[in-house]
């Protein structure tokens, strides 16, 4: 089994290297062949696996010892068992589907084998993360996605736009990185060793030891430097910035790297680490109150994007929000489940908005749509079914995750748990509407885009070749749409197991003082008994109370609205300008480091080096040269003079000596 191991990685591997090394010898057909053989290979191989680990069978062990000193060993190894058997499968079929897909979307595209083998390397990377079985490896393969999204988010590098978005999200994850290279090094430090196993087996030693330089609990410090690395991957407040603006990348890059993929590492690693975080309640307060803070408060700034993009991007900050808060209330396999069920339902919404900009001429404005859905059925259909996934309504694979995460943290005892459940259920009636505002939105009311095709062409556009008709989408992008719609619609059904029947066993550890899946357990009846208990449940209505404002808004009152709009100005303000944050990190951030360098430029460059170091030794010499030259005056009677003085002085210093 270990070869098939080595092939689910290193399939997509090779296909990345072939097409970004000869690209132009295989040509475009070439490159997507090679790297869809590679991803389809990967995916059947995750399969087999899974069914291998279903069977009851794992593997912990090291494939290559890189180096070993003072006992400490750096490894690569990998760790299967059923969590990583999930994420290799959710990881591989969302990548193969991105992979068909990307063909349709960037078909006129000059960097056609460039994009899919950076997307081929994206899932190599991905796939070392989370069949790590050491932290050395973790952090490998947790800094290459990093690495490679800021190739993909820069793909379009002559875009003023992309180029910061991409420093922007690489700047931002070297603070959540920071935090965790420091959880690795004390883990390092205390432990001896980076092995998974070791370090939960011998984690509960470091519950009575203080950090030298904090004073806090080690498993504290420990378990919030990891964290905070959490918080830059998975875009958590107040490390989120870098998401919204990654937009500026090809919509295929949005439904890999911000639904199944890239933004979940941090939700998974997480979960790997539950045997530490158990032991720390300090932590999982810290990480529930992010979670929650980021689910509500990204959600309200969705309601008011007329970008489609960013409507899903706020979106995937909320849902990430819901998976920090499960973790934090120790409900890990509810966060990895919808962890799985987001990856579908959100890639779907992804990949369905690049089908409309592909209908529109890359129009994102929802301003300038509506009406679409006589045009574009099967996009209409597949966004539609992503919608109601996304707000959680039944039978729809959100609700099931959805509803378990808000169940568990009522549960919990967690401090912090209460105003995360408050902020939770006003994160579901919020998540209805923005979910149902795109749907109503862009498919219906209006036909607005044949009068932004006549304005655009009127004012000399170069936007839109021509009126802006509006067809569907070839296959190979509804087809994608289409096999991820089904898991967006079923997947949810497999709560019993995934949940209840004790499918992550070992993989996953959580205290005997928080048992809130165990309480959960004991009221799940099925899948049926849980839908109708849905149906009578608060979060239930508070989505379909969001989706029916939606509705009355932008379908039966649309000029609605503007008038709220103008009536709560400020409100509107503040969201649009999202709480701030973007312009304090530019003024404070960007503009501190401006200044600073200016600061640096003037004091150390100008004044100290050019001023004193080298204009000033050499304006020394050049006054020292004018006194030396009035000695050479060429008159005898001068250097006589000189000789006397000079053995006067010698004289004089050798009777001082004597």
């Amino acid at each position: 089994m270990k070869t098939l191991y080595l092939i689910i990685p290193f399939a997509p591997l090779l296909g990345a290297i072939v097409a970004g090394l000869f690209g132009k010898a295989i040509g475009r057909a070439g490159a997507h062949v090679v790297t869809i053989l590679g991803v389809a290979i990967s995916l059947v191989c995750a399969g087999l696996v899974m069914q291998d680990v279903l069977d009851g069978n794992t593997f912990n062990g090291p494939v290559y010892t890189w180096m070993e000193t003072d006992g400490l060993k750096f490894e690569i190894g990998f760790l299967i068992d059923r969590l990583t058997a999930v994420m290799m499968v959710v990881v591989t079929f969302v990548s193969l589907m991105v992979h068909i897909y990307t063909i349709g979307y960037m078909a006129e595209d000059p960097g056609y084998q460039r994009f899919f083998s950076y997307i081929s390397l994206f899932t190599f990377s991905m796939l070392m993360l989370v069949m790590s079985n050491n932290f050395l490896q973790l952090f490998f393969g947790w800094e290459a996605v990093g690495l490679v999204s800021y190739l993909l988010i820069g793909f379009w590098y002559t875009r003023p736009t992309a180029i910061y978005a991409n420093l922007k999200a690489f700047l931002v994850n070297r603070v959540g990185d920071f935090g965790f290279v420091l959880g690795i090094g004390l883990i390092a430090a205390y432990m001896g060793s980076l092995d998974y196993v070791t370090v939960f087996a011998d984690g509960r030693e470091l519950t009575a030891s203080s950090e030298i330089t904090t004073g806090w609990p080690l498993i504290t410090t420990i378990c919030i430097c990891l964290f905070i690395g959490a918080m830059g991957k998975s875009a958590q407040f107040p490390l989120h910035v870098w998401l919204p603006d990654s937009m500026e990348g090809p919509t295929p890059i949005s439904a890999l790297i911000h639904a199944a993929t890239m933004v979940t590492a941090g939700i998974f690693m997480v979960a790997r680490m539950s045997p530490l975080f158990e032991l720390s309640d300090t932590a999982l307060s810290f990480v529930i109150i992010i979670g929650s803070i980021t689910a509500l408060f990204m959600a309200l700034i969705a309601i008011v994007q007329t970008d489609i993009k960013r409507v899903v991007a706020y979106s995937t900050l909320s849902q990430l929000g819901y998976m920090t808060a499960a973790l934090g209330a120790s409900a890990y396999s509810a966060a990895i489940f919808h962890l799985m069920t987001h990856a579908f339902f959100k890639a779907v919404l992804f990949l369905g908005a690049g089908s409309v900009i592909i209908a529109l001429h890359h129009e994102q404005d929802m301003r300038r749509m509506g009406g679409l859905r006589k045009y574009m059925p099967i996009t209409y259909l597949t966004v539609l079914i992503g919608a109601i996934a996304n707000a959680g309504l039944p039978p729809f694979a959100g609700f099931f995750s959805k509803d378990s995460i808000i169940e568990a943290v009522q549960l919990s005892h967690i401090p912090g748990a209460g105003f995360a459940y408050l902020a939770l259920l006003a994160g579901v009636f919020i998540g209805g509407f923005y979910s149902f505002r795109l749907v109503f939105f862009a498919f219906h009311g209006k036909e607005r885009f044949r009068e932004a095709a006549h304005h655009d062409d009127h004012h000399g556009s170069h936007d839109h070749h021509g009126p802006a008709e509006p067809h569907e989408s070839p296959w190979v992008v509804t087809l994608p749409l289409i096999l991820l719609a089904i898991p967006a619609i079923a997947s949810g059904w497999l709560i019993g197991d995934m949940l209840f029947g004790g499918y992550f066993g070992d993989a996953i550890f959580i205290g005997e003082n928080h048992p809130v899946l165990a309480h959960m357990k004991e009221e799940f009846h099925g899948v049926v008994p849980m839908i109708l208990h849905g149906l009578m449940s608060l979060p239930f209505w508070l989505a379909l109370s969001g989706a029916a404002l939606a509705w009355f808004l932008y379908i039966a009152r649309p000029e609605l609205p503007a008038v709220i709009k103008k009536k709560f100005a400020v409100v509107a303000m503040i969201l649009e300008e999202k709480y701030g944050f973007d312009r304090f990190n530019d003024w404070f951030f960007a503009g501190g480091t401006r200044a600073i360098g200016q600061g640096l430029w003037k004091a150390g460059d100008q004044t100290m080096i050019d001023g004193i170091a080298v204009n000033g030794s050499a304006k020394a010499v050049g006054r020292l040269a004018g006194v030396v030259r009035l000695l050479q005056s060429g008159q005898i009677y001068t250097y006589a003079f000189s000789m006397i003085i000079g053995l006067f002085v010698l004289m004089t210093f050798w009777l001082i000596r004597s």
